[in-house]
C-alpha cells in the first residue's frame, strides 16, 4: 500500500468517525429531549390527578357522588400520583371499597344484566356503601388535609 492510498484510507476513516460522532450527538440530544418531555408529561399527569382528586374528594364530602364511584376514582387518582398512597391507613377505605365491589358490572356489561341480576348487584353495592360510608368520608377528609400540606406532603 502506498502512502497516497494510506492517506485516502485515513481521511475516509476520519470522515466516517466524524459523521458517526455527529450522528451520535444528534441521537443524544433527541434522547434528552424525549426524557425532558416524558418528565414534563409525568409532572402534568400528576398535577392533573391531584386537581381531580380535590374535586372528587370534595364531591364525596358534599355527597354529590356515590360512595363506590368516588372511592374508585380516588383510588385510581392516588395510584397515578404515587402507588404507595393507597396503602396509607388514612386512605385504605378507597382500596377496600374497590376490592369489595370490583366484581360488579359497569357500563355496557351492566346493561346486559337482567333486571333481577342488576337489582342483586345494586343490593351488594348499597350494602358496601352503607358499611363503608363513614370510612370513605373520613378518607376523603384525610386526603383534603393531606393536600392542604402542599407538594411537600408527597414525600
Amino acid at each position: 500500500m502506498n502512502s497516497i492510498s494510506a492517506l485516502v484510507a485515513l481521511a475516509l476513516a476520519l470522515a466516517v468517525i466524524v459523521g458517526l460522532s455527529i450522528y451520535a450527538l444528534k441521537l443524544r440530544k433527541e434522547v434528552k429531549r424525549r426524557e425532558a418531555f416524558r418528565i414534563d408529561e409525568d409532572r402534568r399527569a400528576q398535577q392533573n390527578s391531584l386537581e381531580n382528586l380535590d374535586y372528587v374528594t370534595s364531591a364525596l364530602i358534599q355527597e354529590q357522588v356515590e360512595i363506590t364511584e368516588g372511592a374508585w376514582r380516588c383510588k385510581v387518582l392516588l395510584e397515578i400520583v404515587d402507588p404507595s398512597l393507597t396503602e396509607r391507613p388514612d386512605f385504605q377505605a378507597f382500596a377496600d371499597v374497590y376490592n369489595r365491589t370490583r366484581h360488579l358490572k359497569t357500563h355496557s356489561a351492566r346493561a346486559k344484566l337482567t333486571p333481577r341480576e342488576r337489582m342483586a348487584e345494586d343490593k351488594q353495592r348499597l350494602a358496601v356503601e352503607d358499611e363503608m360510608r363513614p370510612a370513605v368520608l373520613a378518607a376523603a377528609e384525610a386526603v383534603i388535609k393531606w393536600r392542604a400540606k402542599g407538594p411537600s406532603a408527597l414525600h
